[in-house]
């Protein structure tokens, strides 16, 4: 592959930088680009890699997409950083990927749908963790139940937060949660429903969140009914909980720049060896309008490294010429058994 066919938008971040040891291993030499050079140059030389500095403004934009092929966009947040760059690749015949989780992202580039088509370019937000493995998931439950009128997807992992994660955590603080119900969006409170499920070594309590499923998985399904919930232990839990009378004072600047300075002064993301000892578990469950229902469970490697992992491989793909004009998701553009391929999983019916 060219210098140039890939190009990696927040390189120096700490998921952006795993993408680009995934790229180093697999022989690929992807430009790397960001906007600021101090963080930008050091990464690049690093990893013996060529760079370009671009600001999230149509010249810079421009410039950098000239000759490309497609972008992996891990400059988050995303609900801050995306908008720029799908309207950059449109305008210059590039297709685009990111490895966002914001409902807000997906239904952002959704919008530009037709015109993606009209430039045969590929939208593919969510090309990592969020949200390749549940998609799939949520398709292969879809296979094995075509009329499935509610979804029900869960996930633990043991691994942690890295600091690009949780500042896109603060920008959500007080905001409620997401479910889809009757094929529509539907705000409800942190915390909205709770429920213990069996994720294999462990059965623990997880809590409804606003996951990317909840929007993708409508599209990739038609199923009109879904909701997501994460594992997590009974004091976060009980955080959330608190949080639907503190609402007001979540969404403060005074309570969210407080949590970002924590953040920031904190370690950038987990270390290899705490990746390498991690696991991701997912659960999801469909029944259709007479109660009956079927249950799939797949297990993958720790969040961030699929993400490396499955961002570079879908890039890979569309250099290729495998892609689907307009915006996808990760099922709709390559099946149910991309995460297989990716990351050697599998799917497990109970």
């Amino acid at each position: 592959m060219e210098n140039k066919d890939i190009i990696i938008y927040g390189a120096y971040g700490y998921t952006g930088e795993l993408i680009v040891r995934r790229c180093q291993e697999l022989g690929i030499r992807p430009l790397l680009s960001g906007r600021n050079e101090a963080k930008l140059k050091p990464i690049a030389e690093k990893y013996a890699l060529e760079y370009q500095v671009a600001d999230l403004k149509n010249d810079d934009l421009d410039k950098l997409l000239k000759g490309s092929k497609v972008v992996i966009h891990a400059a988050g947040p995303f609900i801050h950083t995306s908008k720029t760059m799908v309207e950059a690749c449109i305008r210059n015949g590039v297709h685009y990927t990111d490895i966002t989780g914001e409902i807000a992202v997906f239904a952002q580039a959704r919008k530009y749908d037709e015109q993606a088509k009209l430039a045969g370019v590929m939208l593919l937000p969510g090309s990592g963790f969020d949200v390749v493995p549940s998609d799939c998931l949520a398709a292969h439950l879809k296979s094995r139940m075509p009329d499935a009128e509610d979804l029900v997807l869960a996930f633990y992992g043991t691994g942690r937060a890295s600091r690009g994660t949780s500042l896109t955590v603060v920008e959500g603080l007080g905001t409620g949660g997401t479910i889809r119900q009757d094929g529509k969006l539907k705000q409800v409170e942190d915390a909205h429903d709770v429920k213990r499920f069996d994720f294999g070594p462990t059965n623990m309590t997880a809590v409804t969140i606003p996951w990317g499923d909840v929007y993708t998985a409508f599209f990739s399904t038609g199923i009109p009914n879904i909701k997501v919930y994460m594992g997590l232990p009974e004091r976060v839990i009980n955080g959330m909980k608190w949080s639907k009378y503190l609402g007001w004072l979540m969404r403060s600047e005074f309570v969210k720049s407080r949590a970002r300075a924590k953040i920031v002064a904190g370690k950038a993301g987990p270390s290899d060896i705490q990746r390498e000892k991690a696991t991701t578990y997912l659960i999801g469950t469909v029944t259709d309008k007479n109660g009956k229902s079927l249950t799939s469970t797949m297990k993958t490697q720790e969040g961030y490294t699929l993400t490396a992992m499955s961002a570079v491989d879908i890039a890979q793909r569309i250099v290729s010429g495998k892609f689907k004009a307009g915006w996808q998701t990760p099922s709709l553009a390559y099946g149910k058994d991309i995460i297989c391929e990716v990351s050697g999983a599998e799917f497990k019916d109970v």
